[in-house]
Order: C-alpha cells, then structure tokens, then sequence
C-alpha cells in the first residue's frame, strides 16, 4: 500500500445508539439525529466536515429517506446513498463509503438509522395490508400474497429445508438463541435479560413450524450512527481507529419465492470475497456479529462464511462455541434475538464490532480482539452484507 493510499484507508471513528429498546417519546426521524448527536461526540468531528451522508430507516412515507434526513440534519454532502438492501444495508454502506473515501469522492461519511417500531404500534401503525385491501399487489409478490405467507414463514421454509437436508435440530438452533441471551444479560440496554435455556426455547410457542418464539427476533425502538473517515484524519481524533479491512456485498434473489437454494445465502459469495479483500481466514476472526433476525439466519450465514462445512452448522453451534469464552463469540450486545431490533440490525452489529475492537464492551469484552466480521441479512436471507474490521491497518 502507497503512502497517499495508506492516508485514504478508511476507518470508522464514532458510534452513537440512539435510546433504546422503548423509547415512547421518540420517532424515526428523532431515533436518527440522537445517534448522530452521540456519534459526533463519540469522535470529536464537527458535522460541519461531513460531507458523505448514508441512510435507511423506519419513518412513515420516505420521511427519514436519505435526502429527506441530509436536509434534516443540514448536511452539505458531496456523495450519498439511500441503496435499501433491507437490513442489510448498513453493511452495503460501509462498502460503498469505503471506496468513495479511497477515491477522494468525500473525506468523512455519516451513516444513520432510526426507527420507533415497538412504540408506534401503539400509536399509529398502519393496518392496511395488500390482501383484502382492494390494491393491486405489485410485481412477484402477487404470486406470494394470496397465499398468506409472511415473513417467519419464508425463514422457518429455509429451517425446514435445512432440517430434511442435514438433520439439524430444533435443540441445535436453539443453542443460537442461548448464547445470543446469555450476553444480552450483559447489557442493561437489552430488551429481555432473563436466563435461558435450551428447554425453553424448544418449548416456546410455535410461531412458523418450525421455527418457536424464541428462534424469532425482539420488537424494539432505537437507532443507530456511525463516522467512516480517512486514517489521516482520524489521528486527531478521541478514539482509536477500526479499520476497515474488508467488505463485499451479494444478492441471490430477493422474493422467497425465488430463492434457488432454501439451504444457502449470499453469504456464501460476499463472506469470502470480504475475507481475502480483508486477507484472512475464518479462524482469525475473535467475533462474528451475524444479523440474527431468527436463529435459523445466524446457522445459515455462518456455514456460507467458511466456519464450517455446509450441513454442519448444527454441530458447530453446540457446546457453548458462540458464548463469551467460546471459539466465536456471537452478537456479544445480545443481539437481535434479545437486545435490541427496530426493524433493521445492520448497523448495530457495525456499532457491536467496533466497541469490541476499541475495548469498550465492558463485561461482554472478548479478550484479546483484533478482528471482527459484522455480516448483515436483507429481506428474505437475500442480501448479505460483510464487513472484516481489524484494530490494525492493513
């Protein structure tokens, strides 16, 4: 890498979550500027120097769309980008910032989220729905609609399919949802912090056979920001830099409908891309922030990265592996299983990783971590997204 190279690496320099998991006070657009606030002075930068602005979010109608937000927020921007990968697209941003900070496109990136999910449902979330409704149902969801498949169902078809397949568990993905709560108890900001157990899970109500309650994500409100800038700039910063080592982004279909493989992701494509972008392998990785919207997702994405053969993610979970002191310490803030989902993870698992990597997660620290993946899942297990970050430079 070249001098003027190495001064453009990119490298995330503030976090910032917004008030989380109920927030009642709070909406969407509100959930985004309370997680700028706290990214600015996360870092030091004045908002002011941002001239990079990224977002997704949960408000009513595209009001917290990326140019609606930029002019909320009054940032003078010379690169944005509003791509909607679902929950996934955070993770789409740090690839798509990074290469716009190397290119000299801008020098410093705003990425912001907000959502009040859990909150507005009391308050003024919509009941209208496409059946019944008197609309056209658009494009291939038409083929879907009719038939009242929602959105568990598309996820436990993947889980079944993988069961008929490979022998997995209700017992092996329940492990998943364990590991993910025992470091929830971690986290006085998680929504639900009681112990779990296997039993418990496995004896949960059954939401979409075969997938149970606790296989299933939380419901909360919150928000999230994070600051890419170049390496130059951020040694006048607060915090140690995290380095951006890696990143790829894939799609296999979008509609459940059209996924050609109930048994494999995208992530089998942009894992591996982002790990020898990064050049590293699996094993190097001290944790792994794998979006968990249900615990069949985190099994699937974890065989497609490379950390074990396809068909043995069941085995691979088992025997305490994903917990704190295990070989891969999985979503150590709790999660969205447990800690915190207002729609869409993504960027909470960036948030997650970086904290590992700075030392700052407090007693859910892994010991000795200098590498960490955040891998993002959009829609129907249809667009991931991997980020390698490092507490080193390449």
């Amino acid at each position: 890498m070249t001098s003027a190279s190495s001064r453009r690496s990119p490298v995330i320099v503030g976090t910032g979550l917004s008030d989380h998991p109920v927030a009642p006070d709070l909406d969407a657009v509100q959930h985004h500027v309370l997680a700028m606030q706290r990214a600015l002075a996360d870092c030091g930068i004045d908002k002011r120097e941002i001239d990079g602005y990224m977002c997704a979010g949960g408000g009513p109608s595209g009001v917290d769309s990326a140019v609606n937000m930029a002019e909320y927020l009054q940032i003078d921007h010379r690169w944005i980008d509003s791509t909607m990968t679902g929950g996934s697209a955070f993770e789409f941003y740090v690839q798509h910032a990074s290469a716009a900070i190397r290119d000299g496109h801008c020098d410093t990136v705003l990425i912001t989220y907000g959502s009040d999910l859990l909150s507005k449902q009391g308050r003024m979330l919509g009941t209208r729905g496409f059946q019944g409704s008197g609309e056209r149902i658009p494009g291939p969801l038409q083929y879907e609609s009719p038939y009242g498949n929602v959105l568990v169902g598309a996820y436990a078809m993947a889980a079944r399919r993988h069961m008929h397949e490979f022998g997995t568990t209700s017992e092996q993905l329940a492990e998943i949802a364990v590991a993910v709560r025992s470091h929830a108890q971690l986290n006085p900001g998680a929504r639900y912090r009681s112990p779990l157990s296997v039993d418990d899970v496995v004896n949960s109500r059954m939401i979409a056979d075969p997938l149970h309650m606790y296989d299933c994500c939380a419901i909360t409100d919150g928000g999230g920001a994070i600051i890419l800038t170049t390496a130059e700039r951020a040694r006048d910063l607060r915090k140690p830099p995290v380095h951006v080592l890696g990143s790829a982004g894939a799609q296999t279909h979008w509609n459940i409908s059209q996924m050609g493989d109930y048994t494999r992701s995208a992530a089998a494509t942009s894992g591996p891309a982002a790990l020898a972008q990064a050049g590293v392998k699996p094993a190097d990785i001290d944790t792994v922030q794998i979006y968990d919207s249900f615990t069949i997702t985190v099994l699937m994405i974890l065989e497609d990265l490379g950390f074990c053969l396809k068909g043995e993610g069941g085995s691979f979970v088992e025997d305490g592996r994903l917990r704190l002191g295990g070989d891969l310490p999985l979503n150590t803030d709790g999660g969205g299983l447990s800690a915190v989902h207002p729609g869409m993870r993504g960027i909470f698992l960036l948030i997650e990783a970086t904290r590992q990597l700075r030392g700052e997660a407090g007693e859910a620290q892994v010991p000795n971590c200098e590498i960490a993946a955040a891998v993002g899942s959009g829609g129907w297990l249809s667009c991931i997204g991997a980020v390698v970050l490092g507490k080193e430079s390449p």
